[in-house]
């Protein structure tokens, strides 16, 4: 359902987020950035950020698609390679091809699933995305960390906004990458052409990936992505942008001769325990498609 609203002179200078929230008041203000994010929420029909102001006679859209149950989501017996588990988190090696909430396309057999039947008492998130902090892209493979109460999941979210957690992925980008260090900075936003990709605008949020050449090998280049933002598709749409698109990366043009799906891994993780402020690290190694396709390059 898609609901129309025109501001009025008193509302001038309120943050996008803000209104939303004020106009749809089963929103939580988390729950109004998320469909801003998605481009579920347009500015006189343009998807825009959550720190917008609109102005009077502007026109705010705002589309809530339907929930995935209608108690939220429901228990799934499948298994999880968990990596560590405390009593406030658990790091898991996700396996490419698995969603990690609930989302339209995509309303079942998600990681949210299986941590719930992992952990029915869980409590940190919401009820669609019970423990959820961050997220990876259903063919992105690696670690995630979920947590199970509300304070955890407040601690690790505090993390993220400070960029304090450290992220590195293994990622195979198409031709020979040079320098061979390096920074992409360039802001990323929903496209406006086709909603369901991001892309380099001037009008996205401010973005960056720092990136270090592992190998070179023929017609492609390994490389270590440090993203120092968290913005939908980074990764991919900053090799993308510089011409060296991800290798399988059919929505962004990575050549799909090689694997069968993007190659892209969450490698290593970074971040302080909630418990004990102590920094801890975890490590997953390359899934056994890209490993094989690294060997058949070689």
């Amino acid at each position: 359902m898609t609901n129309q609203y025109l501001l009025k002179a008193e509302q001038d200078g309120e943050r996008l987020d803000i209104f939303v929230t004020r106009h749809v008041p089963e929103l939580t203000r988390s729950a109004a950035q998320r469909l801003i994010e998605n481009g579920c929420v347009t500015l006189n029909g343009v998807p825009t950020r959550s720190g917008v102001r609109p102005k009077s006679g502007d026109i705010v859209a705002v589309e809530v698609p339907p929930p995935s149950a209608p108690d939220g989501i429901q228990p799934e017996d499948i298994p999880l390679k968990i990596v560590y588990e405390d009593a406030d988190l658990l790091v898991v090696d996700k396996p490419a091809g698995m969603t990690v909430h609930p989302a339209p396309g995509s309303p079942a057999h998600t990681l949210a699933n299986a941590v719930l039947a992992h952990l029915p008492s869980i409590s940190g998130g919401d009820s669609v995305r019970p423990g959820i902090v961050h997220r990876l892209d259903k063919d992105t493979s690696g670690l995630i960390v979920v947590a199970k109460t509300p304070q955890a999941h407040e601690n690790l979210a505090a993390q993220f906004r400070s960029r304090t957690v450290k992220k590195t992925y293994i990622a195979l980008v198409t031709g020979r990458l040079t320098p061979p260090e390096g920074i992409i900075d360039a802001p990323v936003g929903r496209d406006r052409s086709h909603r369901q990709k991001m892309t380099v605008t001037s009008r996205g949020r401010s973005a960056r990936t720092a990136y270090r050449v592992m190998e070179y090998l023929p017609g492609y280049t390994l490389v270590e992505a440090r993203p120092e933002t968290g913005r939908t598709h980074q990764i991919r749409v900053h090799f993308t942008s510089i011409g060296h698109p991800v290798a399988g990366d059919a929505t962004y043009g990575g050549n799909a001769d090689i694997v069968g799906r993007q190659f892209l891994h969450a490698h290593r993780l970074s971040f302080a325990l909630p418990s004990t402020g102590k920094t801890v690290e975890f490590i997953s190694e390359l899934a056994n498609d890209l490993q094989e396709a690294l060997d058949r390059l070689r």
